[in-house]
């Protein structure tokens, strides 16, 4: 039984209003698999943008393997997302919308062991709709505290 893994981008869903969203396959190198499945990724500040039809995951931080060889890869390094023609047709349109961008959400492994990434279209919030969602996940927070005491 392998353990999964599941890495979040925390600050993505309080600094953008996500429209929709997409899993994709990501491409790895040996190491590089070998270091998500240990938990060292981070996916805090990295965004994904079109070059050439292809979409890749820009300022990823995946961290070097610890027992790798000479062979071992970048830490910081852009690396293509897998998605059906269709879909990837689909993004770059809707990229073409000021305002837009593909932000990732989540960095896992399926039961499969393959690395994937949840990806999303995405319009950034201004600091009104920010203040918003301050203001309504500590009215959550009080209602669960009123209705625990009951």
């Amino acid at each position: 039984m392998q353990k999964t893994v599941n890495i979040l981008n925390k600050r993505a869903k309080f600094d953008y209003e996500i429209l929709d969203k997409y899993t994709a396959g990501i491409v790895l190198t040996g190491t590089e698999i070998k270091s998500i499945r240990l938990g060292k990724a981070g996916i805090a500040e990295s965004f994904c943008e079109f070059n050439n039809g292809e979409l890749f995951v820009i300022n990823s931080n995946i961290e070097e393997y610890a027992f790798g060889t000479h062979y071992n890869h970048k830490a910081k390094s852009e690396r293509k997302l897998l998605l059906n023609k269709k879909e990837l047709r689909k993004l770059e349109k809707d990229l073409q919308n000021k305002g837009l961008t593909v932000i990732p959400l989540r960095l896992f492994t399926n039961e499969k062991g393959l690395a994937k990434l949840e990806i999303a279209l995405c319009r950034g919030k201004k600091n009104f709709d920010k203040r918003e969602t301050i203001k309504d996940r500590d009215n959550k927070r009080d209602l669960d505290r009123i209705k625990k005491a009951y």
